[in-house]
């Protein structure tokens, strides 16, 4: 029987109270730099970058802003830019500079309501193909952003004439494995989930999980989709086998009940995409392993084939807070490190030990 020391452990190194609701926080590529998204209660936006040193999280600038912020991502962006994409309230996507982040470097108004969510791809190095932004709004729309274009998106994937619009509430990049192709996953207060394929700008596959989708994500944005985790409001998340599209059944999946409240996050380790951690209503993270099973698909009885899902093993919990954990970011250089905030105003700067055994 291995000890229980011998798993990895979810260890709190600093915490930092805030006097502003933060929605969102995220790690500064190649720095040891972290930035919170938020309001302050008398309904202004706040953007907070800090810095970790000697065990400490020191504030280094704050800017307020007209609206609250609910999201960004560098996905977009440059290494050498690290420019910051975000959307707020009043359904404006902006891009930042940190190093000057008065005015925006780039702005539209991309939705007519609240940006629920926002991702990145083609930039930091990861993802084949141009610089992009997608966005999901409670106006119902999900929309593909080019940075290099104004105003107009790319893509503008919303519902037919007359079909109800439904909240979308998170959205996600996959499939960028070169430069044709690309997807993005959007998840919904219905508990729909779409797939859209934007090189042939068609709806690739969809279903619903009976509860709202409170976060999805593909375990890499930029290798030929390979799965896909979604978490939703009754503690309840499905892993979705994407290597192998049967043309009826989809996706194999398997889901598990973690959580005793909403799953508001998950977060794939940028070293190992078969961990990833699940961030919970009731103040807690789960970290959980995926198993492969010894085949991943099998043909049906038409010689079709059809996937197989595997499973998932919790590997540690840790409760931080009473109060939801509504986001998490692992930093894409050093393993184990990761930043999460909470609607206790306050952002947690984690370590996860032996991830490496894991």
């Amino acid at each position: 029987m291995s000890s229980p020391l011998s798993k990895p452990q979810i260890i709190a190194h600093i915490q930092k109270s805030l006097n502003y609701t933060v929605f969102d926080s995220k790690w500064i590529p190649c720095s040891a730099k972290f930035v919170c998204l938020g309001n302050f209660a008398r309904g202004t936006g706040v953007l907070q970058i800090y810095e970790v040193q000697h065990g400490e999280a020191q504030l280094i600038k704050e800017v307020e802003k007209a609206k609250p912020i609910k999201c960004g991502t560098f996905g977009a962006s440059s290494l050498q830019q690290r420019h910051i994409a975000t959307g707020d309230f009043d359904g404006n996507l902006h891009i930042w500079n940190l190093e000057a982040p008065d005015v925006p470097v780039y702005t539209t108004k991309a939705h007519k309501e609240i940006v629920n969510s926002i991702d990145g791809v083609g930039g930091l190095g990861i993802g084949d193909g141009a610089p992009e932004i997608v966005t999901g709004s409670r106006d119902g729309t999900v929309k593909v952003w080019d940075p290099r274009q104004k105003d107009l998106p790319v893509a503008n994937m919303e519902p037919v004439e007359g079909e109800t619009k439904r909240d979308c509430w998170t959205v996600a990049f996959g499939n960028a494995f070169n430069d044709q192709d690309r997807c993005v996953c959007a998840g919904y207060d219905n508990g729909d989930i779409k797939l859209f394929d934007l090189r042939n700008m068609s709806l690739r596959w969809e279903t619903n999980i009976k509860n709202g989708v409170c976060c999805v994500e593909f375990d890499r944005k930029d290798i030929n989709m390979n799965k896909l985790v979604a978490t939703s409001l009754e503690g309840k998340f499905h892993v979705f086998d994407t290597r192998t599209q049967h043309p009826t059944k989809g996706f194999a999946s398997v889901s598990e009940k973690a959580h005793k409240a909403t799953i508001w996050q998950v977060r794939h380790l940028p070293q190992n995409r078969d961990i990833f951690m699940t961030a919970g209503g009731a103040g807690n993270l789960h970290l959980w392993k995926y198993e492969y099973p010894a085949q991943r698909s099998k043909k049906d009885s038409d010689g079709a084939d059809v996937g197989v899902a595997g499973s998932v093993n919790l590997l540690q919990n840790a409760t931080l807070s009473t109060q939801p954990i509504a986001s998490l970011d692992w930093s894409p250089d050093k393993q184990g490190l990761c930043v999460c905030s909470g609607f206790d105003q306050t952002v947690r700067v984690l370590i996860v030990t032996k991830l490496n055994v894991a």
